[in-house]
């Protein structure tokens, strides 16, 4: 293989590695952090009542987000496709 092939091949690879290690996904006890975080910087105190409303109210709305793009990706995937296929017909 060429040398400047290579290359070329290594700067098409290199980004596509960037972005699926972007695509990591939280574990529950890091999203909990992060919610708890999220609550206090609103105002709420660790501990108390609203600071449980605040977090169920983030993870709701996290949860209806999820049902949101369930539902647009099933309507994507599910309506109906018109493929056309054009026969060509010489007369003689």
């Amino acid at each position: 293989m060429r040398p400047h092939s290579l290359l070329l091949i290594t700067s098409l690879i290199a980004p596509l590695g960037v972005l699926l290690a972007g695509c990591q996904t939280m574990t529950p006890e890091e999203r909990r952090a992060a919610d708890e975080t999220t609550c206090a910087s609103y105002g709420f105190k660790r501990g108390t009542d609203a600071m449980a409303r605040c977090m169920l109210d983030i993870e709701l709305d996290r949860r209806a987000e999820g049902r949101s793009m369930q539902s647009r990706a099933d309507a994507m995937m599910w309506r109906p496709m018109v493929v056309e296929r054009r026969v060509i017909v010489e007369r003689r």
